[in-house]
């Protein structure tokens, strides 16, 4: 079954090894600026008077991420410091999508992104954004296909417009609906 959760509900989550080890909790999520996706985990402690961990756990180090705690295989996962957080000086874009607008290869725009949305398992990767709308609603927009990122705007196929849900149950119905149109626009081509 997939289960999808907001970025923002991944924060605090604690970090588990396979053999059950409690090893931290998630601080921040830091997103690959080229990408859009997640490139890392930043860390904290756990317990009421525990601080940041300057550790990093990067995303391809996650062994499963479920609605209730991100696995690693073990502690050895662990980045020895932060480093891998920090933004390149060379990299074009920012690594915080936060607040940026989303719009569509024609022009049309969409909203501003105040979360992500991650597919979570295995393999968990980010699968759309929640955005907020020139209406005041916030829609959650699944994205898919070549997706351009920097810091002021993200541009997503023009399919994507017609594509969103209400809430995360309703997610992945959106999220099947257009990976099917994108595929029929690439057969017509």
């Amino acid at each position: 079954m997939t289960v999808y959760l907001r970025a923002s509900d991944i924060a605090k989550k604690p970090v588990v090894t396979l053999a059950g080890e409690d090893v931290g909790q998630v601080k921040d999520i830091v997103f690959d600026a080229s990408t859009g996706s997640i490139r890392c985990f930043t860390l904290a402690g756990r317990g009421l008077f525990s601080g940041p961990l300057h550790r990093a756990l990067l995303w391809e180090q996650v062994h499963a991420l479920g609605p209730d705690a991100v696995m690693v295989r073990d502690e050895a996962a662990l980045e020895e410091d932060d480093t891998a957080a920090r933004s390149d000086r060379d990299e074009q874009g920012g690594a915080d999508v936060l607040g940026v607008a989303v719009t569509t290869r024609s022009g049309t725009r969409l909203g501003t992104v105040v979360d992500a949305v991650v597919e979570t398992g295995r393999a968990p990767v980010v699968a759309g954004y929640e955005i907020d709308t020139a209406e005041r609603r916030h829609v959650l927009l699944p994205v898919t296909g070549p997706v351009t990122v920097s810091r002021e705007r993200m541009l997503v196929p023009d399919a994507t417009a017609g594509h969103s849900a209400g809430d995360l149950e309703g997610f992945g119905a959106a999220a099947r609906a257009l990976r099917d149109r994108l595929r029929h626009e690439a057969r017509e081509d």
